[in-house]
């Protein structure tokens, strides 16, 4: 698994900044209005990872069941 980094700055201002990196697609999104929570966005830019799907897992068992 890839290692997932979560940047929050905050200047003299109170101004504070999310970076993220590591996740992809809409877990980003879900990560972000976490941290969000009830601050208000005033500018939002995704980067290329946004816009790329994780790869899905696909669990098979193998082999027979008996009753």
């Amino acid at each position: 698994m890839a290692e997932k980094i979560v940047t929050i700055e905050i200047d003299e201002r109170g101004v504070s900044s999310l970076d993220l990196e590591g996740f992809q697609g809409k877990g980003c999104a879900e990560v972000a209005k976490a941290f969000q929570g009830n601050d208000t966005v005033t500018r939002s830019v995704k980067k290329r990872e946004y816009h790329v799907e994780p790869p899905r897992v696909v669990v098979r068992h193998v082999g027979s069941r008996e009753s």
